[in-house]
């Protein structure tokens, strides 16, 4: 089975993330694409994170009637933060008859090569890059098995939800409805 890994800190999830995955799942060949909530990026400061449990909860609600989506806490017995080489690794040790591809924004690229063993991470599994604004993925050259799809140009941030409501705006359109209603009944974000 071709699985693609899209990882990130969802924090919260919105509809950018699923009109993500959504489109992968629809235009290219995989068959699933799985949430992988990143307990610590290396990239970002954890100060402003929900718990983990948490914010795998609020992906849980937001994909629970997609069956093409999962969401995955396989980085939250691992050693942080989490290197994607080392959940690549592990998962295809669990998993030998899956393969593996990750699912990135052009924003990535710049610093591809500052990742743990991207070398390792190009060689053997396929990127397949979606448009973030003001990104553009022809300008960063790597090698390896990089597909760029013409997914729709997503604006929308986890950063902006999560400032709109510690201001006290509404925002129920950004996110999964039951993800939202998840966000509001915990009141997460409110006091960041």
């Amino acid at each position: 089975m071709k699985i693609g890994l899209f990882f990130g800190s969802f924090n919260p999830i919105h509809i950018g993330h699923l009109a993500i995955a959504n489109y992968m799942a629809e235009y290219t060949d995989m068959e699933q694409i799985w949430f992988v909530v990143s307990p610590h990026n290396p990239f970002k400061s954890k100060n402003s994170l929900l718990a983990d449990y948490h914010r795998l909860e609020l992906v849980n609600r937001a994909i629970e009637r997609y069956p093409n989506l999962r969401a995955s806490n396989i980085e939250f017995g691992m050693p942080q933060p989490s290197f994607t080489i080392d959940t690549l690794t592990y998962l295809k040790e669990k998993n030998p008859s899956h393969q593996f591809c990750l699912i990135i924004g052009s924003d990535n690229l710049k610093n591809f090569t500052k990742w743990k063993n991207h070398e390792l991470i190009l060689k053997n599994h396929d990127l397949f890059i979606y448009p973030r604004p003001n990104f553009k993925s022809e300008d960063v050259t790597l090698k390896g098995n990089i597909h760029t799809v013409d997914a729709p140009l997503i604006e929308i941030s986890s950063s902006f939800i999560r400032k709109a409501v510690k201001e006290k705006k509404e925002v129920p359109y950004f996110m999964p409805e039951k993800a939202y209603n998840y966000m509001k009944e915990m009141h997460f974000y409110e006091k960041l």
